[in-house]
Order: C-alpha cells, then structure tokens, then sequence
C-alpha cells in the first residue's frame, strides 16, 4: 500500500473540489507544457495514493479479511482507513462514529439485537442526559475515541448512581483515560479497555477458539455494523465494503 504520508502538494479535498485528481493532473500538466515543462506535477505513486484516498471518501472503508495477519491487525487496518477519511472530511469524527457502531455490532451479537439501543453519532451520551453510548444490565459503556473529563465526571455519575462504567477507546486513548483517573477517587472503579482488543476476544469467543471460524465471526460483527450504520445514520461513507 502507498504511504498515506506522502508530501502531496494539496490534499484530497482540493482535487475532489477540482473535480478529482485525473482532471487536476491533466489541467496542471497542460500547463507546465505551456511554459516548456515536460514534467508532471504530481509523481505516479501521489496520483494513485489520491485516487485511493477519493474512492475511501466516496464510498467508505474497505475490508478484505488478510488470512495472514491477526484479527486484531485486521481490525486496525478498518480503524486506519477510517482515519484517512477523517482526514479529509472536513472535520466530520468518522473513527469515532465507527468505533461506537462497531461496538454497538458485538453488543448484538453477543446479547441479541433488542438488548442494546443504538443512537447516531451526532447525538452521543456526551451531548444527551442518557448515562452513557450504551447502557446493559448495570454496564454504562462509554465508546470514545479521545477520553475527557468530562468523560471522567460522567462515569463518577454512573458509579453514584448504582451503575459500573467502562470505557471503550483505542489505544492511545487508554493511557489517556489512564492519566485522568489516576488522581481521582474513581481510578479503582472505572475499567477502561483497549477497543481493537475488546472486539478481538470477542471474535475468538464466539469462534470457540477455532481459527478457521474467526473470519465468519468477525464479517457477521462487520455485517451487524452496516445494519446498525443504515438505521442510524445518513452518510454511506460509514459504511464497511467487503
């Protein structure tokens, strides 16, 4: 795969708004023909890696099951893709819309559908009075991508009310959660858990253990996922192609 970190001279959103980046290159290297440039503005491995970026942001996340990688490995490659579109999407938290969805996707799938309530991104506990993204049998589950805390006082909510907190994020956002509990009083009552390793236990679980049922577990998680996406929300980019 080309580096997502090439030194492009504009990103995905300037040659989308020029009308994609096969009529930016033919306009700019017109023009350097004009003025005796025989030349291409953009290298061949920026113009494909544009054209990848394009088709992520037009049409969502693509997911193909790598037999050589972890489940955990194949996960993160669904998280990083995210996060080139939210790169180039003007601002919009697709990582984290994803993340809370992908969550809400195993908690049907390991309780039922009909257990859990699903809500939009765009109306997340944080902007709600609800107690947390999810609320199971006594669990408040808060799904996040960047801990806060206000996060925090939340949870400490939760816990006066009877509830047990946890904390759903990505890795960096555990040493965040880490650090804005370790001079509370709540450090020992609120679990905090790594999001790629809690969809991978779940993976291998509801496999038994067997590896060859882990990439049906884990596309019937993603399945779930879409399902949850085209009730909830309205961009198709959230979607998850196989």
């Amino acid at each position: 795969m080309i580096n997502m970190r090439l030194n492009l001279p504009f990103d995905i959103a300037t040659s989308l708004a020029m009308g994609g980046i096969d009529r930016v290159t033919a306009i700019t290297d017109s023009i350097l023909k004009q003025h005796g440039i025989n030349k291409s503005l953009l290298s061949e491995a920026e113009i494909l890696e544009l054209r990848r970026q394009e088709d992520m942001l037009a049409h969502g996340v693509r997911f193909q099951f790598d037999e050589d990688k972890s489940i955990a490995a194949n996960l993160a490659d669904i998280f990083e893709q995210a996060t080139d579109i939210q790169k180039n999407s003007g601002g919009a938290n697709f990582v984290g819309a994803m993340l809370q969805h992908l969550v809400g996707a195993k908690l049907d799938i390991v309780l039922g559908t009909g257990v859990a309530s699903h809500h939009g991104f765009s109306v997340a506990d944080h902007s709600t009075d609800r107690a947390a993204d999810f609320e199971v049998n006594g669990v408040a589950i808060h799904v996040t991508t960047h801990p806060s805390e206000a996060l925090i006082r939340k949870a400490a909510k939760n816990i006066q009310a009877g509830l047990r907190p946890l904390i759903v994020t990505l890795a960096d956002g555990v040493e965040g959660a880490a650090y804005l509990l370790k001079s509370t009083e709540w450090k020992d009552r609120v679990d905090v858990i790594d999001a790629t390793q809690f969809l991978t236990a779940n993976v291998y679980e509801r496999s038994f253990f067997k590896a060859g049922e882990c990439k049906t577990t884990l596309v019937s998680i993603l399945n779930r996922y879409n399902e949850i996406v085209a009730s909830c929300e309205t961009d198709p980019v959230l979607n998850i192609r196989f």
